[in-house]
Formats: structure tokens, C-alpha cells, sequence
């Protein structure tokens, strides 16, 4: 007589003792099979070899399930990501509006992460973050407030690694450091999203790159080939005058004497002010010399102080009159596949594209 019996070698299998040996029941095949089939869970009960404890599939698999959720949402690596590098951005505020259109949503979609790996967007993103950190960084979400400190980690990671600019990324860290202290010193009285103590870890964060950057030493590359020293009077002060910060011509000034004598000539000084202020700005912030003339670097950081200077940027964002929206503009897409960066419906969409300035991006969302 047949008997049926399950197998302590295969947990889950029902066995038939038959004359030829045993055999596996085929209608708790099927069964498993199809079981198997509809989900991944091919058993009712899973047995714990260490503690000897059973626990449900289903609760296993919930259990399983709220992990994955909570450890993504407490990576702070991670950024939201999004198909679409564009948003709508509508000044009224009406039932009737398409998607978000808030600051904080901006900074989500519009994919800053790529943009600091261009050198053509870096300082332009670099601007926009310091413009935050000095009055909006408690209107952003906190979803956006962790991109925020993603994008910034990124950024100072790669000063770290290639040197570039660094002295922007000071100003940042610095303001940045500043509002911190104050909105931490006054908590209660201001609205800041998140925890405080996160707040706090934040501010130990920045002051721990803010060292960083101060002990930052530039190795000095061997060449045998050309260097900056060789090329003729004529083209060094060509690049000179091809600087539109007057620190920039400070620092580069510093590297050889004859730099340093091209630096500090009078017309490469009153063209950089020409550049950036008005003709009735420099009446009211005269300086002379002891012989009566006009000393046009002191007075370019004079009136630095009392002006904003001419912002210069190699790529900005830009806002589609037509249709509302804020967008980076590709290049190179634009060129090939005649791509203007979003699904614009204007006949001619180049004629209705304007840059948008970091300032002019904070603007657009003060309602």
C-alpha cells in the first residue's frame, strides 16, 4: 500500500513510498509550481536555522519591504530623480496650475547634479547656492533641503580633487555657515524644517570642509613643455584682460614677476571697472593719487562694496516666455537635433527664450 509522507530532506514536497523507490506526489507538484509562478514565494513557512523561530511569508516579506523603504529614505546620497530637466513656473496662484512651481521644487527637477559636473553651469550654480544660503534655505522642503547638501557635498568633493576655484566655494561655505548659526541660535523663532539636531550635524559638516579647503595645497605639476611663463608679453596680457573678477587678476598676478607687473596696470583696471559700473558711480567714489590720478584698482573694490557687479556666467538657465518654463538649454542638442530643451509649441522658440540670472531664479518664485 502506497504511503504518503513528507520527506524531512525536502521540506515542502509530499513523498509516495511506491515499489520502484520514492516518488514525489505530482499533485503537490503542480500545486508548487503554480504557487511559484504567481509570486516568489515558493513556501507558506520559512524555518530560521539559527534560532529555530518561523516566521509568516507574508509578514517576511513586509518586514523586508520597510527596510528597503527606510533605508532609502534615510540615505542621504540619494537624490530625487527626474525624466523631465524642466518646470513649469507660473507667477499666479490658482487652483488651475500645472505641477509645483515653488523653490524648492525648482531645485528638485532641475537636475543641478549634472549641471556642476559642466565648468560652463559650475559657477553659475555655485551663485545660486549662495544666494540661497544667504535667505531662502528655510524655504526649502525638506526633501529639497537634502539635495541642497548632496549637490553641495559634490560640489566641494570636486574642488577637493581638481582645484578649480575654490575661493567661490569659501564665500558659499562661509555664508552658508553664517545663516546656520544664526537660524540654530534663534530656533522657535524662525521656521526651520527638520530636526535640530540634523541642523546642528550640518553645521559640524560644514565647518569640517570649510577646514578642508583652508588646508588645501596646490601640487605643482612638472611640465617640460610651454608654460604660462613663455608666451609672449602680449598674449599674457591678452588673458588678463579676458578676466571679469578683479581677484581672479589679484591671484593670477601672484604667480611671476612679470605678472605680477602686468596685474597692476592703470587701463587693465579702469577697463575692468568700465565693464562693471557706471560713469556716475565713479564720481560719487573718487580716488586719487598724490600726483591727481585716478587709481582704478582701489576704486574697482570701492565700489564693489557699494554696487552688485556684472554677473558673467559661460551657461545659465533659461525661461520660455510661451510656455512658462525653466529649463537648461543644450547646446549641442540644439544644434544637431534642433532640441530648445523642453516641449516648446512656439513657431519660433529661440525668440522666446531668456536667460535667467541666479537672482532672477529666486525671484520667480517670490509670489
Amino acid at each position: 500500500m502506497p504511503f504518503l509522507g513528507q520527506d524531512w530532506r525536502s521540506p515542502g514536497w509530499s513523498w509516495i513510498k511506491t515499489e520502484d523507490g520514492w516518488k514525489r506526489c505530482e499533485s503537490c507538484s503542480q500545486k508548487l509550481e503554480r504557487e511559484n509562478n504567481h509570486c516568489n514565494i515558493s513556501h507558506s513557512i520559512i524555518l530560521n536555522s539559527e534560532d529555530g523561530e518561523i516566521f509568516n511569508n507574508e509578514e517576511h516579506e513586509y518586514a523586508s519591504k520597510k527596510r528597503k523603504k527606510d533605508h532609502f529614505r534615510n540615505d542621504t546620497n540619494t537624490q530625487s530623480f527626474y525624466r523631465e530637466k524642466w518646470i513649469y513656473v507660473h507667477k499666479e496662484s490658482t487652483k488651475e496650475r500645472h505641477g509645483y512651481c515653488t523653490l524648492g521644487e525648482a531645485f528638485n527637477r532641475l537636475d543641478f547634479s549634472s549641471a556642476i559636473q559642466d565648468i560652463r553651469r559650475f559657477n553659475y550654480v555655485v551663485k545660486l547656492l549662495q544666494l540661497i544660503a544667504k535667505s531662502q534655505l528655510t524655504s526649502l522642503s525638506g526633501v529639497a533641503q537634502k539635495n541642497y547638501f548632496n549637490i553641495l557635498d559634490k560640489i566641494v568633493q570636486k574642488v577637493l580633487d581638481d582645484h578649480h576655484n575654490p575661493r567661490l566655494i569659501k564665500d558659499l561655505l562661509q555664508d552658508l555657515s553664517s545663516t546656520l548659526c544664526i537660524l540654530i541660535r534663534g530656533v522657535g523663532k524662525s521656521v526651520l524644517v527638520g530636526n535640530i539636531n540634523i541642523w546642528i550635524c550640518r553645521l559640524e559638516t560644514i565647518l569640517a570642509w570649510q577646514q578642508q579647503l583652508q588646508d588645501l595645497q596646490m601640487t605643482k605639476q612638472v611640465n617640460n613643455g610651454l608654460t604660462l611663463s613663455d608666451l609672449p608679453l602680449h598674449m599674457l596680457n591678452n588673458i588678463l584682460y579676458r578676466f571679469s573678477d578683479g581677484w581672479d587678476i589679484i591671484t593670477l598676478g601672484q604667480v611671476t614677476p612679470t605678472l605680477y607687473m602686468l596685474s597692476e596696470d592703470r587701463q587693465l583696471w579702469k577697463k575692468l571697472c568700465q565693464y562693471h559700473f557706471a560713469e556716475k558711480q565713479f564720481c560719487r567714489h573718487l580716488i586719487l593719487s598724490e600726483k591727481g590720478h585716478i587709481e582704478w584698482k582701489l576704486m574697482y573694490f570701492a565700489l564693489q562694496k557699494h554696487y552688485p557687479a556684472k554677473e558673467q556666467y559661460g551657461d545659465t538657465l533659461h525661461f520660455c516666455r510661451h510656455c512658462s518654463i525653466l529649463f537648461w538649454k543644450d547646446y549641442h542638442l540644439a544644434l544637431l537635433f534642433k532640441d530648445s530643451g523642453h516641449p516648446c509649441t512656439a513657431a519660433d522658440p529661440d525668440s522666446c527664450f531668456t536667460p535667467v540670472s541666479p537672482q532672477h531664479f529666486i525671484d520667480l518664485f517670490k509670489f
